[in-house]
């Protein structure tokens, strides 16, 4: 009886460095760019797979409840897009965020610890590499690379990969930072204008403090708008009337 030949391991091109170097540079061009940060994520995606000559490549970032959820993918499969949020701990990839480490799995359709078994059968998919994206050791997400045929990923391409999600992770802590310095900067802007208001009301309506500050309440709720709306008409109307 003939015996059954074991699957041959695929072997991916080998990429030169120009083009290594190349693909990086695209992606440290588009991190210092004025995209948004959709669509720097988006381009990351695009760019690693070409250069991993990757079947799907996707990026999962932690989101309010700790959970990994797809932001960036070049897959236009929407059942593969629209993927559950994994766990802390849960699936490859979780287990990747939880150890901050990479982890690689040859074949994701027999890998027990690989969740959506038959996605990958639909899709085609064979091995997967994921990477924690960490900033200052802190995990913030995780990058997936699949290719659609059995492959031993070798060291040089888990540096490649590992390169690009340091850079991306410095991207997406950048832009949050930014964020939520500019919702600080208008929450002290806004808390100056109700100041602001308040001395209008002390001096022209004769109100203590607290009374100015429960006049401007009462505004905001009677009118179904913010403090800072109401704040803004007062200053708005005092400078109308010099």
């Amino acid at each position: 009886m003939a015996q059954k030949k074991a699957p041959q391991k695929a072997k991916i091109r080998e990429h030169s460095t120009a083009e290594i170097l190349n693909a990086l540079s695209k992606v440290s061009a588009a991190i210092s760019s004025d995209l948004y940060l959709e669509d720097v994520l988006r381009l990351i995606v695009t760019v690693t797979a070409g250069v991993m000559n990757s079947k799907i490549c996707s990026l999962m970032i932690l989101n309010d409840k700790k959970e990994l959820e797809i932001k960036a993918t070049q897959s236009i499969n929407p059942e593969y897009i629209r993927k559950p949020n994994l766990k802390m701990g849960e699936g490859i990839a979780g287990k990747v965020a939880i150890e901050n480490r990479p982890i690689v799995v040859f074949d994701v359709q027999s890998e027990k610890e690989y969740i959506h078994k038959d996605l990958a059968r639909k899709e085609g998919l064979a091995s997967l590499l994921s990477v924690p994206l960490a900033v200052r050791g802190k995990v913030i997400g995780v990058l997936n690379t699949y290719t659609s045929t059995p492959h031993e990923f070798s060291e040089e391409e888990i540096e490649i990969l590992q390169t690009v999600a340091s850079q991306a992770a410095v991207t997406i802590d950048n832009t949050h930072l930014i964020v939520k310095t500019r919702v600080i900067e208008e929450e002290l802007e806004g808390r100056k204008m109700i100041e602001r208001a308040k001395g209008i009301l002390m001096r022209k309506k004769g109100l203590g403090e607290e009374e100015a500050f429960r006049f401007i309440q009462k505004e905001s709720m009677d009118r179904r708008t913010s403090m800072r709306q109401v704040a803004e008409a007062l200053i708005l109307g005092e400078q109308l009337q010099k």
